[in-house]
C-alpha cells in the first residue's frame, strides 16, 4: 500500500485534516478555555472585596456623622437602629456585611464582619482610636 501525500489527496479531492492536527487544535482550545476561566474567577472576588470596603466606609461615615450631630448622637455613637431611624437617616438601610459593637458607654465602636463574603465572621474591620480617628 502506498501512502499518499497531502498534496496528492487534495488533488484527488480527498482534502481534510489528520487526527494529529485535530488533536492539536483541541488541546490549544482547552488551554485557552482554562486561561479564560481562571482569569474570570478573580473578578467576582475583587467585586466582593470592593463591596466590603465600601460598606465599611459607609458605616464609619454614618457613625461619625451621628456622633457629631447634636440632635442625634451628641458625642455618642449609635446602633444600626439609631442610624437608620426616620429622624436621623444616616444609613438608608441596615448593612448586612458588617455589624457595629459599641463600647465605653457608646463613646467608641468597632465595625465587625458579619458576612463570610468579607472574610472571617467577627473580624474587626474598622475601629476608632483614642483620638476618634477611624482605622480600617
Amino acid at each position: 500500500m502506498v501512502e499518499t501525500t497531502r498534496s496528492q489527496r487534495r488533488a484527488a479531492g480527498q482534502g481534510g485534516f489528520t487526527l494529529i492536527e485535530l488533536l492539536i487544535v483541541i488541546v490549544i482550545l482547552g488551554i485557552i478555555a482554562a486561561v479564560v476561566v481562571f482569569s474570570v474567577g478573580g473578578v467576582t472576588n475583587t467585586g466582593g472585596v470592593a463591596a466590603c470596603k465600601t460598606d465599611t466606609a459607609t458605616v464609619a461615615t454614618a457613625e461619625e456623622a451621628y456622633y457629631a450631630t447634636p440632635t442625634a448622637g451628641n458625642g455618642k455613637y449609635g446602633t444600626f437602629a439609631q442610624l437608620t431611624a426616620a429622624a436621623t437617616k444616616f444609613l438608608q438601610s441596615t448593612p448586612t456585611l458588617h455589624s457595629v459593637a459599641l463600647t465605653n458607654n457608646n463613646t467608641t465602636y468597632a465595625i465587625n464582619v458579619a458576612s463570610t463574603q468579607c472574610g472571617v465572621v467577627g473580624d474587626a474591620t474598622g475601629t476608632t482610636d483614642a483620638n476618634g480617628t477611624v482605622n480600617y
